[in-house]
């Protein structure tokens, strides 16, 4: 700078100048006017940012505080006293929700020490967590980022921004869902207090292993409630939420304990725990225990009940009879949050499984079923898929053409499996198969309380099951019932409404179906097989078929299946389809079980507990209740859904006769305690496919089921025998369920009055005495006791030759006694003929007789040859 008079002199005239002004007003305008610029581009973008922002704000949901809550929970299932025996529960749906009371103390506060440690200051927004993210983000140039994010933030992201994961990389959307996640979070704290956010975050986090909320993390992790964690256990479960997978405990136990010691100092540091406190918290071993619980939850949770499985489509089959969708439906069951009441006995349900997989209760010997399928994948990326008939026609062609999939070791199963792979695969050939061996016979059993519908307990198979709503042999299969028809579609009907009474005489002797095919007793189809004269009380006891089906033919087949019907059978039909040809039940076999399709353990339970119950039937229940999230009752099945099939004095009749099932019938083997009545029918299909045994006492009504799933002839032949099988679990069972029980019997109807008979004609004796020996006492409901006397004792003219009573013209009459056979109706008969076996061998056909008088009448005496 030139500071001589010279140099100022010419500064002066510089400043002075008109061309130095006109450039420095130049200067100014143009500076004034970029400032005015940028002023007015600051207001413009300032009123842009403005304008945006009152968009995005009026763009943001308006919420309720009942929003903000947890959505999807898992289902409960809980027996008669409430203990929890299973649940039901859908992906994200895994949560128990809690309220305050329910939470230990220190849950909450470990996630606030790791995640938002001013939650109880803030407003929402915590602005110090911001400014650091901020500043991190600035400083390490977007390498590193914190989450500045408060638990009230993360609450409305897990319940109302739920949609945040579709955002990836997309920042718009991102500012946009954070302005109104932190407005919210604001609006949030002024219509809930803190304790009640804190809460319902606690019910909302993802805790690994399926599970979201603390409760849930805590049977999990723990097998207990939240409320009886231990500060430790807290802390573990809080530090998971920030990243389930990485910090989960079970998998990356390590990682979890870094996170954990975090938390603990965080608490220690705010006073939330004393030093003593952190030091024994760290000192516990928890990672221990939680691997120990892992294994024991991993063998209890694979699969279900069957109980549950049953219950589980019943409450389905309700709702949708309700009115809710199968949408609706599907959600409340496995995302509802719902409690299902059932009516499932936990002690009575443990003497059924132990039972039911009991080796003392099946013979020595056993099978295996094999269901196989196999995929084999070859080098050129084709694939070909091998069914289990696939498998099973290689070997009839090309090894055994008796091969089925029954083998009698699970090796020899593997072994075949392994034959039919080197088959069908060749070198360098991959493969996916699925091997399930199931053991063979298999069972089911059903136990019932007759008097109030409810199913107590119920098995669907022996042996381990695997998965969830498997094959359930209780309820969801369909086999012949066998002999236990003889009671419900023949007897039943014969003595309610057709006239009959326990002492109907039916005479044991070859008959044929309409069709022409013989009757066959399962004990023997030759003469000497035969029983002659039987009552209806002898033929429920022996199980007669001859008798039973001669009865069904009097009373009419279509009588029996009303009954049928009636008592709830679902599969009973008078029009079945089976590969375009027309099949009905409503025909003579009926009588002993055969129908087209079967029956379940579940229906012929209640129809025997119908008889056990003075003849009323109860629809069988397996839930009582069904409540929503909210405790509200959705599903009320404690009414009781009956109607009367047969009336109480023909009950008590067909409980009378067959109690001697159990003294002295086909049932004896199940009788366990005579001073109780106990009564039952037995059932055996054709080939020995079926067993059951079907009974009741005056506490609990059974029905057990045994046989092959493929349908194969059981094991007849000595002690150890397959078709023993349902009997002998009837009574383990049974036995067990009514040990300590006093001893019980039925009340006998006022209108139930006893009568002195001859068993052989089931009339009053003759006068003359020749029914003495012959007597008994027999039960017939008021008004349809006898009036007549023998027809079977006759003492008077006889036929010396014949046996029968003589005619007039008989040169052969004379004095004495016969035994005679009491005419059917000849309808029975349908005019056809039937062997007769004589001594040399040689078989002849008579035509069936009409008469018990000789047959020397005047037109036999007229004939040629008649001397």
């Amino acid at each position: 700078m030139n500071y001589t008079q010279k140099g100022v002199r010419a500064k002066q005239q510089a400043l002075s100048s008109k061309s130095g002004k006109w450039r420095r007003k130049f200067a100014l305008n143009m500076i004034i006017i970029l400032l005015a610029g940028v002023l007015m581009i600051g207001i413009w973008g300032a009123s842009a940012a403005f304008g945006m922002y009152k968009g995005i704000l009026a763009s943001t949901p308006q919420i309720r505080s009942d929003q903000v809550a947890p959505v999807g929970a898992a289902t409960f299932i809980y027996d008669r006293e409430g203990n929890k025996m299973g649940e039901l529960v859908a992906t994200n749906s895994n949560r128990i929700i809690v309220d305050a009371d329910q939470i230990s103390e220190y849950m909450g506060l470990a996630i606030v020490a790791i995640e938002d440690e001013r939650f109880f200051e803030h407003n929402g927004i915590d602005f110090m967590s911001i400014f650091r993210a901020g500043y991190q983000f600035l400083k390490t140039l977007g390498d590193e980022t914190q989450g500045a994010s408060t638990i009230t933030q993360q609450l409305l992201k897990n319940t109302i921004f739920t949609d945040w994961t579709e955002e990836g990389d997309n920042m718009i959307k991102k500012i946009k869902r954070k302005i109104q996640e932190q407005y919210l979070a604001i609006e949030l704290t002024k219509i809930l207090d803190k304790d009640e956010i804190l809460v319902r975050y606690m019910n909302t986090i993802n805790t690994g292993q399926n599970t979201l909320g603390v409760e849930a993390a805590a049977q999990r992790y723990f097998g207990k409630s939240v409320k009886d964690l231990t500060i430790s256990e807290c802390a573990t479960i809080a530090v998971i939420t920030q990243n389930p997978s990485k910090y989960n405990p079970i998998s990356h136990p390590e990682r979890n304990a870094e996170r954990r010691e975090k938390c603990l100092k965080s608490m220690r540091d705010l006073g939330f725990i004393t030093q003593a406190e952190y030091d024994e918290a760290m000192a516990d071993n928890v990672y221990s225990r939680i691997e120990r619980h892992n294994v024991t939850f991993l063998e209890n949770n694979s699969t279900s009940s069957y109980f549950e499985d049953a219950v589980k489509y019943d409450v389905e089959a309700d709702l949708l009879a309700a009115g809710y969708s199968e949408t609706n439906v599907d959600f409340l069951l496995y995302s509802g949050g719902l409690q299902i009441e059932t009516t499932m006995d936990p002690d009575i349900q443990a003497i059924v499984d132990e039972a039911v997989n009991n080796p003392a209760n099946y013979p020595n010997d056993h099978q295996w079923d094999l269901d196989y399928a196999l995929t084999v994948y070859k080098s050129d990326d084709t694939h070909q898929n091998y069914s289990k008939e696939m498998m099973t026609k290689w070997f009839k062609e090309n090894v055994d053409a008796n091969f089925d999939l029954l083998f009698p070791t699970q090796e020899e199963a593997y072994a075949a499996i392994e034959q039919y792979k080197a088959a069908v695969m060749t070198e360098g050939d991959e493969c996916d198969e699925r091997i399930q061996l199931v053991i063979q016979p298999q069972v089911s059993v059903v136990v019932m309380d007759q008097h109030t519908g409810e199913v107590l307990a119920l098995s669907g198979g022996r042996g381990e099951k695997e998965g969830r709503l498997t094959l359930n042999r209780a309820t969801g299969t369909y086999r012949g019932p066998g002999s236990t028809f003889k009671v419900l579609a023949a007897y039943a009907p014969a003595l309610d409404s057709a006239g009959m009474t326990l002492s109907t005489v039916f005479n044991d002797a070859p008959f044929q179906y309409d069709s022409g095919e013989m009757v066959r007793n399962w004990y023997g189809t030759s003469l000497e097989k035969y029983k002659g004269l039987c009552r209806i009380r002898y033929g429920i006891e022996q199980s007669l078929n001859v008798v039973t089906v001669k009865c069904l033919t009097q009373i009419s087949p279509r009588l029996g299946y009303d009954y049928l019907k009636n008592w709830g059978f679902s599969k009973i039909t008078d029009h079945y389809v089976i590969n375009g040809q027309v099949y009905t039940d409503e025909r003579q076999p009926l009588a002993l079980g055969g129908v087209t399709v079967g029956v379940s353990n579940e229906e012929l339970t209640a129809a025997y507990a119908s008889i056990a119950n003075k003849g009323t039937y109860i629809k069988p229940k397996l839930y009582t209740r069904v409540l929503d999230s909210d405790g509200n009752v959705i599903l009320d099945n404690t009414q009781v859904d009956s109607h009367q099939v047969i009336k109480e004095s023909t009950a008590y009749l067909l409980t009378s006769a067959m109690k001697d099932v159990v003294t002295k019938g086909t049932g004896t083997s199940v009788n366990f305690n005579r001073g109780m009545d106990i009564v039952g029918k037995t059932g055996t299909t054709t080939n020995d496919f079926d067993v059951w045994f079907a009974g009741f006492t005056p506490y609990y009504t059974c029905s057990t089921w045994a046989g092959y799933d493929t349908q194969t002839k059981m094991d007849s032949n000595g002690d150890d025998k397959e078709t023993a099988i349902a009997r002998t679990l009837w009574r383990d069972i049974m036995e067990q369920i009514h040990e300590g029980l006093p001893d019980a019997t039925f009340e006998q109807p006022e209108n139930i009055i006893q009568t002195t008979i001859c068993s052989q004609s089931g009339k009053l004796p003759n006068p003359d005495g020749s029914c003495e020996a012959y007597k008994i006492n027999e039960y017939y409901e008021e008004g349809t006791e006898p009036f007549e006397t023998c027809d079977v004792h006759y003492t008077g003219m006889i036929c010396a030759y014949e046996g029968l009573m003589a005619c007039a013209e008989c040169p052969f009459s004379i004095y004495g006694t016969a035994v005679l056979t009491p005419i059917e109706d000849e309808s029975l008969h349908f005019g056809a003929s039937y062997p007769i076996e004589h001594p040399d061998g040689t078989i002849t056909y008579n035509q069936p007789r009409l008469s018990n008088y000789c047959s020397h009448d005047a037109l036999f005496n007229v004939q040629p040859n008649a001397q």
